[in-house]
């Protein structure tokens, strides 16, 4: 099988259209067609269903795992004798919903392609780990925060909005008369902060009756009907909702941002360069119908 038509068919998943995976690779739309028709009469199968919506077939999702296999293969071999003599340690700090939900698989990326460089990674609340990077106690930073003014020599990769999320509509919390139930981490939390400015706000009594630091333990309450929370819009899970109550104010938006030092290393200049690429891979996929695709597909990977 020709690489570049692989790549093309894996764009094309992941922009979830012809055009803009033409875009992606630098060729026109006619082009892409061109390769995923070649593609489909080498493997004698049909890897999309065509129409007013792209979905992959069947046999598209299982050669799925089968391309990001081979694609990933090719980057780490190139990237491994690309750059066989970077060395070196990287502190990395993330906070815990984005290493669990955006990043690992990124990161393995970045260990297989340069083993001998040391990788370090704290996950912790946004702003104790911006205050570890203002104490030179980690060299590159994944950031949220309300505002990009708050980060002095970031890259904002994207914002989107915060939202009110529970398991059900979240009726059983909306009763005037009982303070707001809310699961949340502890302070000083971005999600906590924006929640609790909001609701004092517009003079709306609430509670804090569940907190962890931890995604998973905010996620776990939140199924359990605790209470309500607050997340970005992209990483609402299966069994929540996103809430458009009329009686919930307003929450701000969301700014990602990654932090690193003026002066970067090799190592975390590659690094950074690595996170940026595949962090906006990422922002397009949690917009469109497939990362729910790609999950089923790094599960099949896993497994094999």
């Amino acid at each position: 099988m020709d690489l570049f038509s692989i790549q093309c068919f894996i764009a094309v998943v992941e922009t979830n259209s012809f055009t803009k995976a033409a875009d992606q690779v630098g060729r026109t739309q006619s082009a892409i067609t061109q390769q995923i028709s070649n593609l489909e009469k080498t493997l004698q199968a049909k890897l999309f269903e065509r129409g007013k919506k792209i979905k992959l077939t069947s046999q598209g999702e299982l050669f799925l795992t089968y391309a990001l296999k081979i694609n990933a293969l090719n980057r780490e071999a190139l990237d491994r004798f690309k750059q066989p003599d970077l060395d070196g340690e990287v502190r990395f700090g993330v906070p815990e919903d984005f290493a669990t939900l955006l990043l690992t698989d990124v990161l393995v990326d970045f260990t297989r392609a340069h083993p001998r460089v040391a990788l370090n990674v704290e996950c912790d609340l946004t702003l104790n780990l911006f205050e570890r990077f203002k104490q030179e106690k980690l060299d590159l930073v994944l950031l949220k925060m309300s505002s990009p003014r708050d980060f002095p020599h970031g890259v904002e990769i994207w914002s989107e909005p915060l939202v009110w999320a529970s398991k059900t509509n979240g009726a059983a919390f909306l009763d005037e008369k009982k303070p707001l139930s809310l699961v949340l981490s502890p302070a000083p939390c971005i999600y906590r902060s924006a929640a609790l400015e909001s609701l004092n706000s517009k003079d709306i009594a609430s509670n804090i009756v569940f907190t962890s630091p931890s995604y998973n333990g905010i996620i776990a309450a939140v199924r359990a009907n605790l209470g309500l929370t607050v997340l970005p819009s992209t990483m609402i899970p299966d069994g929540i909702e996103a809430l458009n109550h009329i009686s919930l104010p307003t929450l701000p938006e969301l700014h990602v941002s990654l932090l690193s030092k003026e002066k970067e290393s090799g190592p975390i200049a590659s690094l950074k360069n690595h996170l940026l690429k595949k962090l906006l891979v990422q922002r397009r996929n949690l917009h469109s119908d497939i990362p729910q695709i790609l999950h089923r597909v790094a599960h099949m990977t896993n497994s094999t």
